[in-house]
């Protein structure tokens, strides 16, 4: 399940990886669905906010592109 580019590159992860994906989705043991939930949490609750304050910073119309696409299905 690997998507490529235009340009025949593949295409890189948002936030989680195609394996976290798999795992939380239920495929694998139970121990590394934990581990892949654990490391995404980290994810959100770390280096998202991180760069959440850079774009406010440096590329407001960044961060509401991206305020747009994760706010997409509350407004429904």
């Amino acid at each position: 399940m690997s998507a490529s580019t235009p340009f025949g590159m593949a295409r890189t992860r948002a936030l989680i990886t195609e394996t976290e994906r798999r795992l939380i989705a239920g495929e694998g043991e139970d121990q590394r669905r934990y581990e892949a939930v654990s490391r995404v949490r980290s994810r959100v609750n770390d280096e998202l906010t991180t760069d959440i304050e850079l774009l406010a910073e440096h590329h407001p119309d960044l961060l509401d592109e991206l305020r747009e696409v994760v706010c997409e299905n509350d407004e429904e």
